[in-house]
């Protein structure tokens, strides 16, 4: 997929799908990709600690955090799919659960206030 295209989450979903079903051969059982899920949240918080944080990398480490961030999106997103969630109306509704809830929450948060 050429990298300048957007892709909606529907269309994701589908490529993702069609990806498995052909050259993955068939997805993993969904207890095998919450496992791969676990690992892969593992490597982006590696990556975090040794870019962001006071942890230094070692000889070779790759720390593209794009690429395991984009894994991370692949397993969630096939978790999805073996499991018949629409990822499009799942984050539709998620956006609007958060605004309602937090409506005031972060404005009225001291600890975000910028005190420049």
């Amino acid at each position: 997929m050429d990298e300048r295209n957007e892709i909606t989450i529907r269309q994701m979903q589908q490529a993702v799908d069609s990806w498995i079903k052909t050259v993955g051969v068939r997805y993993f059982s969904p207890l095998t990709n919450m496992a791969i899920l676990a690992e892969e949240t593992g490597e982006v918080a590696r990556i975090m600690a040794r870019r962001f944080g006071d942890q230094s990398s070692k000889p070779g480490d790759n720390l593209d955090l794009a690429d395991e961030l984009a894994d991370l999106i692949w397993v969630a997103t096939a978790i999805a799919n073996q499991t018949g969630i629409d990822l499009t109306e799942a984050f539709c509704r998620n956006l609007e659960k958060k605004t309602a809830r937090d409506a005031s929450r972060h404005k009225n948060n001291p600890k975000l206030i910028n005190n420049d």
